[in-house]
């Protein structure tokens, strides 16, 4: 967790001093905004965290075996969003969208403190390309996947 936590400071050092009009724009059409793409992070961060809640709920346990996560990075493999975690194009300020990643982390950090170790290794939900994925390996997914649209972020900062 401590990782998640280095990566989001970082993505939110990378995004201050820019204006919501830099973080609303579109430097590149058919490509998300920056704002967009802090808006997927706090819909994937809260997805994640719900269907991690409902697997610790539930008796089914349906072990999975470690997948090499870190490939997440990687930004040469293109992975389409599943539509719920879809930004909208709406114009949010990055304050707005700064409290609603605060939200997520929250409840993300606090279903993670509560969680019983066991239940993590031993319950699962499918990734769409890693498939099964422990809940325990869900937890640093976060943090990768974070760290792949930071680089993202940078890209269109470079282009604004």
């Amino acid at each position: 967790m401590n990782e998640n936590e280095k990566i989001r400071e970082e993505i939110l050092n990378t995004v201050n001093g820019l204006s919501d009009e830099q973080l609303n724009a579109n430097p590149e059409k058919g490509r998300w905004s920056i704002i967009q793409v802090l808006d997927h992070l706090y819909l994937m961060e809260r997805a994640i965290t719900k269907s991690i809640a409902d697997k610790l709920k539930s008796d089914e346990r349906v072990q999975a075996v470690d997948k090499p996560i870190e490939l997440t990075v990687n930004r040469d493999v293109k992975v389409e969003a599943p539509s719920y975690v879809v930004p909208s194009d709406s114009f949010q300020t990055l304050d707005e969208v700064k409290d609603k990643l605060a939200e997520s982390r929250s409840a993300f950090v606090q279903l993670v403190h509560n969680a019983d170790e066991n239940d993590l290794e031993q319950k699962s939900f499918p990734h769409p390309l890693f498939k099964d994925l422990s809940l325990k390996q869900w937890i640093p997914f976060v943090g990768f996947h974070e760290k792949r649209h930071l680089l993202q972020i940078e890209e269109l900062k470079s282009k604004l």
